[in-house]
């Protein structure tokens, strides 16, 4: 490997993603291994981790299970073409993926990450619909401070303002709903809000404006992850869902951070209690090692795709990696140690726990709220004036000197750590954390 002493030269060739590259590239923050529930930088120091890479290493790093998998599939097949032909290992893990998944989501479609889920699960609705002779279904629902990745139907769907902006031949026929986020209702909630369910019915608002026979879909995060952490309120989801049954549109639950485990359940939508007509998926389903995503769709979906000649390709859409047999090996690993382990349902275990150190900042400096649902929190602070996202980022950089990983998405701190967290982690990153806050 590349020695950890890069000088400015070296680190230029790499256009980081969401990053600022000329502040990172004058004073670089790297690691060089990781285990368990720790990283190290190129000179020895432990960094523990608070937000699982990136939403994504669920059971924790550097699992030998998933090494050992990867590395004997690679050596006995490296890559294998999955259009018109297939390998056991792609129907193993969509198998093993549609035992954590609600009763009716009985079909998975492999990507290579969160935002290809995205895009797939969009192309899906729209030729549904046509598949259906309802091919007038071309519009999208979105909602305000939603991210759905990068493509353009991620972001187009999305809305998040500077995902969008610098970007402006998005989807047309795109609308969104309001977000749910409301301090003067919300602040300092544990777990679902009770205010906000009525947003909901801006749906119905929505439908009449364009007619539901205009609509194809609504896509929301069960959570809203990457926006800064903002949990439905209280009957919101289950709202959406009979809205869209009623009119025939699809719901879309996009499940990149809540799958696997993040909430206590395998998935949001059995932790809610409100089941979508398809799921996106990536980030914990190989726990990080190797890129993947999925889409899960319902057997009514997939059903509609199964007419005409039998030599007919049913759906002209995929990826020269989907199901790529390492990806796959990683995705199988990854579930043998999810179901042996218990760790899709250990959130509940610690929720409480969690729930109770989240709260314990209240009360310090430019703290204006704290939110908790399973193993993910979130910090809301208050903006410097005329220098938004600067406090958080400052945060940032101070837990990370003082041996602690946060992610910041402007002035919010949001955690979600591995899913094999102990206590003694979590009073660590708590502690590290208030000390940060304290300045």
């Amino acid at each position: 490997p590349m020695s950890a002493q890069l000088d400015r030269a070296q680190l230029e060739a790499f256009w980081m993603p969401f990053t600022a590259n000329r502040q990172f590239k004058a004073n670089p923050r790297l690691f060089a291994r990781a285990s368990g529930m720790h990283y190290w930088t190129p000179d020895g120091r432990q960094v523990l981790d608070g937000v699982a890479g990136l939403w994504c290493v669920n059971a924790g790093h550097g699992r030998k299970e998933i090494t050992e998998a990867v590395s004997l599939q690679i050596a006995e097949m490296d890559y294998a073409p999955p259009f018109q032909m297939g390998h056991p290992a792609a129907f193993e893990l969509a198998n093993e993926v549609v035992k954590w998944l609600p009763d009716g989501l009985d079909h998975v479609f492999f990507t290579n990450s969160g935002s290809e889920s995205v895009d797939t699960a969009l192309k899906i609705a729209l030729a549904y619909h046509r598949a259906r002779g309802e091919g007038t279904r071309t519009r999208f629902i979105g909602r305000e401070r939603g991210y759905h990745g990068v493509g353009f139907g991620g972001i187009s769907v999305g809305g998040m303002v500077n995902n969008r902006k610098f970007f402006a031949a998005q989807l047309p026929g795109v609308d969104h709903l309001p977000h749910t986020h409301d301090l003067k209702h919300n602040a300092f909630t544990r777990g679902e809000p009770e205010w906000g369910a009525h947003l909901a019915d801006e749906l119905e608002r929505i439908v009449a404006l364009h007619d539901a026979s205009n609509i194809a879909a609504v896509i929301v995060e069960p959570v809203a992850g990457s926006t800064g952490v903002l949990m439905p309120p209280k009957g919101y989801l289950k709202r959406l869902r009979e809205i869209c049954t009623k009119h025939g549109i699809l719901l879309i639950f996009d499940e990149v951070i809540t799958g696997f485990g993040r909430l206590g359940a395998p998935f949001a939508a059995e932790y809610f209690g409100v089941i979508p007509d398809m799921i996106t998926m990536a980030k914990g389903l190989t726990n990080g090692a190797v890129p993947m995503g999925a889409v899960a769709a319902s057997r009514q979906i997939y059903d509609a795709f199964m007419h005409g000649p039998e030599g007919a390709i049913e759906l002209f859409h995929g990826y020269t990696y989907s199901a790529h047999p390492v990806a796959c090996a990683a995705g199988l690993a990854t579930q043998q140690i999810y179901r042996r382990d218990g760790l899709l349902t250990r959130a509940r275990d610690v929720a409480d726990y969690w729930a109770d150190a989240v709260h314990s900042l209240k009360g310090l400096p430019h703290v204006i709220d704290l939110r908790n649902l399973g193993l993910i929190g979130a910090i809301e602070l208050e903006p410097i004036p005329g220098k938004p996202s600067a406090r958080a980022y400052d945060a940032f950089v101070r837990a990370f000197e003082k041996g602690l990983l946060i992610r910041v998405t402007g002035d919010i701190i949001a955690l979600s750590p591995p899913l094999i967290i102990e206590k003694q982690h979590i009073d660590e990153l708590f502690g590290k954390l208030a000390d940060v806050l304290k300045g």
